[in-house]
């Protein structure tokens, strides 16, 4: 199993300690790219993957990397429903 198969895997099973790492490589692996969106946008990041203008924003965790239920869920659903994983 590739590295991207077992990152695809891992998210499936929505882990407690899914990290905001794991999520950015996943994503770059996918062909996102990740924009800060400037100072003003707080501890959200964007990214944006230039094939099929898709867009998904996801709240940066602080002061750990450990992100929240929620927005794993939110990351599963959207790669879901690209078809994605």
């Amino acid at each position: 199993m590739s590295k991207l198969q077992k990152a695809k895997e891992r998210l499936r099973k929505m882990p407690k300690d899914y990290t905001y790492s794991e999520a950015r490589t996943l994503l770059r692996c996918l062909g996102y790219e990740e924009s800060s969106k400037g100072k003003t946008s707080g501890s959200r990041a964007g990214f944006y993957r230039r094939k099929d203008q898709s867009v998904i924003l996801l709240h940066k965790p602080h002061p750990g990397d450990i992100m929240k239920e929620g927005a794993v869920k939110q990351l599963r659903s959207y790669l879901m429903e690209k078809g994605e994983i």
